[in-house]
């Protein structure tokens, strides 16, 4: 009953406040100085700006614009910190720098607003960087509070759901959102150096292919067919390197119809690469020099700390087989396992819920997920996976129940996969059929057919290396980030009722 009552009045304060806000607007706009007829203001400086070349721009005018942060009136002359994207700088006006008229108009701002100013960079006695300003104008007027001035904005729903709010009141999290965005050009740096070309492939598609998801299904009024949005873009890349473009990666969305938690969400990104004469352990060398040079570029350092780990992204990474991960921490030899029968009866003793009948292959990838995954936190290249659950994989030449497949995984998630690509369209065309015997079992995340591929395979792929990134995951390595809600700034939420 408390928080009925307690909720209650900080609703009836909220609209006060905003019917006063509202009010200084009318004023405004009756007096001629609308804030919302503002077009532009021109800006000679940034707030980080200021502080970092203070010795430079000691005595020197400059222009400003930011959200005011917070006020304090000291009669004659006022303090207030204005924030704009790279950080926070002090104000000081006084009634003799700026008239009568418009120190009183400055004392009737809000904290929320959004103003231009104009000044002399200057220290205070109290040895603080600020700007004594000469002129302002009100870019903006704010017609709600900030909501630390009621509770703060600590809860996690408002804050993804707000997330203009988020970055104004929480400077953590416009940093994190800044370090993705240095993280993405960064990636692009890389790649583009290494003289690969980024490319665009279609994000609706006729055909859900390139990865085991459920997709979202739309519909094409004009073609009158059902369209997919893309779970993966692999099999439009591994196209053009059949066309010849030899080395291509695509950096962008893909929409999975699927569970969400702190490490899923349905629409994410991810980066997928293609190389041209080239096998998986070329893929693992250019993921460990991605990744560790990455982190060199934004952070200065290879060894990053998360969620109180120290994490050490030095190459070489270690590398290690499935079938050895699985006989180090779960203790099961696949060696010794001569039928699909007692794979099965192996793991139901360890615990494995099991659905359907998974053959010897698949069953090894569970036990893997149950007890190696979590195990492997410092970076690790997991390599050489059963054929079953590896459709678009090259054969080991010298075990072909087994490709050429590896996964990285750090702090115990999965952060990459990659191939040998398969280029034999006979074995595809294979590999497809069973694919699609499992969706007609009922399996939504099977494979479809695709028979304009498996054309382009006919026409010849040459040996290729592949690698898919999860681009949220690694900023939420690099950023500490525990949520890939943390990471997104406008992460997928159930509409409020």
């Amino acid at each position: 009953m408390s928080e009925i009552i307690e909720n209650t009045a900080q609703m009836q304060d909220l609209n006060e406040i905003m019917r006063i806000r509202r009010e200084k607007l009318i004023e405004l706009q009756n007096s001629g100085a609308d804030p919302f007829r503002i077009v532009k203001y021109d800006v000679t400086h940034r707030t980080a700006e200021i502080v970092s070349q203070f010795e430079d721009l000691d005595g020197k005018r400059v222009s400003v614009a930011g959200r005011i942060m917070s006020k304090r009136d000291m009669g004659k002359s006022s303090f207030c910190d204005i924030q704009d994207r790279d950080g926070r700088i002090q104000l000081y006006v006084r009634i003799n720098e700026v008239g009568e008229d418009k120190y009183t108009s400055f004392k009737k701002l809000d904290i929320g607003d959004l103003l231009g100013v104009s000044g002399t960079v200057f220290r205070t006695r109290m040895g603080e960087i600020s700007i004594k300003i000469d002129d302002y104008v009100l870019l903006s007027k704010s017609l709600r509070p900030l909501p630390e001035k009621f509770h703060g904005l600590k809860d996690t729903d408002i804050r993804y759901r707000q997330r203009y709010l988020d970055l104004i009141v929480n400077p953590e999290v416009k940093k994190t959102f800044i370090t993705r965005s240095k993280i993405i050009s960064a990636i692009r740096r890389y790649m583009d150096d290494h003289d690969f070309l980024e490319v665009d492939t279609p994000i609706l598609n006729t055909i859900a292919g390139g990865a085991a998801a459920r997709p979202f299904i739309t519909h094409h009024n004009t073609l009158d067919i059902d369209m997919y949005l893309r779970i993966a873009p692999e099999l439009f890349l591994k196209r053009l390197i059949v066309g010849g473009l030899e080395r291509v990666y695509e950096l962008g969305r893909m929409f999975r119809n699927e569970g969400m938690d702190v490490k899923h969400n349905p629409e994410f990104t991810m980066m997928e690469i293609y190389q041209a004469y080239t096998d998986y352990h070329g893929m693992m060398e250019l993921a460990e020099n991605l990744i560790s040079t990455v982190a060199r570029e934004v952070l200065g350092t290879m060894k990053v700390n998360y969620q109180g780990q120290e994490i050490d992204l030095t190459p070489p990474w270690k590398r290690i087989t499935m079938q050895e991960a699985v006989l180090m921490y779960a203790g099961v030899d696949f060696d010794k396992i001569s039928s699909d029968e007692e794979a099965r009866a192996i793991a139901r003793e360890k615990g494995i819920q099991l659905e359907g009948n998974p053959v010897k292959g698949e069953v090894m990838s569970l036990l893997f997920e149950e007890f190696a995954e979590p195990q492997l936190i410092q970076p690790t290249f997991v390599m050489d996976y059963p054929v079953e659950i590896s459709s678009l994989a090259k054969r080991k030449p010298d075990d072909p129940q087994l490709t050429e497949r590896f996964e990285i995984f750090i702090t115990g998630r999965e952060f990459g996969n990659a191939y040998s690509e398969l280029n034999d369209p006979l074995d595809q065309r294979e590999r497809f059929l069973e694919q699609v015997r499992k969706r007609e079992a009922g399996d939504e995340e099977a494979n479809m057919m695709d028979e304009d591929f498996l054309t382009a395979l006919e026409h010849g792929l040459p040996p290729t290396g592949g690698l898919g990134i999860g681009i949220d995951r690694l900023v939420m390595l690099l950023t500490d980030s525990y949520s890939i809600r943390d990471v997104l700034l406008f992460p997928t939420m159930k509409p409020k009722e």
